[in-house]
Order: C-alpha cells, then structure tokens, then sequence
C-alpha cells in the first residue's frame, strides 16, 4: 500500500499564545515548509512541542492527517483546512489513518515510522479553531489522524511517497484504540494484541485498564461470582 505525502508542517516559532493557560502557548499552529525537513528521533526539524506531558516524545514525535478527512471537515464546517490546520506534522493522501493498523511502517523519504496511536482531541484544537463544541463533534466523527514514531531518522518532503512497508496482522486500529480509549471503554481489552505498539508513556495505564476489564470479564463467566456493578 502506498500514498503520498502533500505536505509537511511545522510550528516554528510562531507559538499560538493561551493567555491564562499553562502552558500559555501551544505549538498547534503548523505552517507548511519548503524543500527537504529533517526528522530526528523526536520529531522534525524546526517543530515545537510545547506540552511534553500531552505531545511529543518517543511515541508521539510525528503526527499525521489525512486529507480525505481534511476534505470532509471542509464540507462540514465550510472553511478550508489547509495543511497544518489540524495540528498535524504530516498531511497525507491515499491513506486511510483511521485504518492504519498500530504498528504498521510507514517509508516516507528517507525515514522510517511506526503508527503507535490516535490522537485524542483536546481544547486546544477547539480554541485554535473557534468552533464550540468541537471536541465533541470532533470525538463523535472518529477520524483522528495518527502518531507516529521515528525508527529510522532521515528527511521528509513534499511529493513524497509513504509506503506502508509492514503491517502487523493483529488488526488493532488506530480508529478502534479511539473508540476504545473514548466512547466505547468496555472494548479496551482488544486493545491488548497491540499494546507494545503504542507510546511507552500510555502503555501501563492501558495496561492496567485492559487487566481490570479481563478481571471484570473473567468474573461474568465463573459461576457462583457475582457480575460486578
């Protein structure tokens, strides 16, 4: 499978400022770049994280969205999504992300990714938007985009092909560990098959939610256990 890489976005230093937040900035605010961007273990070249609790780091150093799903929000709200409008590193066609399974390698340019999760909405994106109640129409749609880790550093540019090189055949998505970690909780424990996939910094509380709910499981087919409430 193959798709194309239609831009690649930076923040820069033009953070967007949130008076009366902490942090009182976020680097959301993307702008595509000419000619050939970097990628580093942690993410590409010129790129601000602003928020390492949230973003960034080792399982969240890229993050990608497709255009098939800018186009659709475009229909939605009637304004255009140019590249980086999402917050996103990478816009993408060809691919579907909501489909992506976690682990699967992406070859773009000269780096190697891996998919290692969804991405959850926050209020910054609302904000960054003014769009009320975005995050809940944003949940309700589903089409999250996926982050990405660096496997093998390199350069990115537009034009590029993404070529999913290996793909793992467990089947875990990046759209069903949304649903999963959002709107449908009681299905984490098919999560499991993929958890050495995903960040390091969300495995063990995955983890530990996948544990309770095979607990709970486990406790509906003894017989004599009372079902827990």
């Amino acid at each position: 499978m193959s798709g194309r890489l239609l831009a690649v976005c930076v923040s820069g230093s033009g953070l967007l400022p949130l008076p009366g937040r902490r942090p009182d900035r976020s680097g959301i605010d993307k702008k595509p770049v000419p000619g050939r961007v970097a990628v580093a273990e942690l993410g590409l070249d010129g790129d601000v994280q602003v928020n390492r609790k949230h973003h960034g780091g080792e399982g969240q150093a890229v993050y990608a969205y497709a255009q098939e799903d800018a186009d659709w929000w475009q229909r939605e709200l009637g304004r255009e999504l140019p590249p980086g409008r999402f917050g996103e590193n990478l816009r993408t066609a060809g691919l579907d992300l909501t489909g992506a399974v976690l682990g699967e390698r992406w070859r773009v340019g000269t780096a190697l990714f891996e998919v290692t999760a969804c991405r959850i909405p926050c209020a910054n994106l609302e904000r960054f938007w003014g769009v009320p109640q975005l995050m809940k129409r944003f949940t309700a749609h589903g089409a999250t985009g996926a982050y990405l880790r660096v496997l093998e550093t390199g350069d990115v540019g537009a034009g590029d092909a993404v070529e999913v090189v290996e793909r793992p055949t467990h089947g875990v998505t990046t759209g069903r560990l949304f649903r999963a970690t959002t709107t449908q909780r009681y299905r984490i424990a098919e999560i499991a098959p993929a958890l050495a996939h995903l960040p390091v910094k969300d495995r063990p509380k995955i983890a530990e939610r996948i544990a309770r709910a095979t607990e709970r499981g486990g406790a509906r087919t003894r017989p004599g256990v009372a079902t827990p409430a």
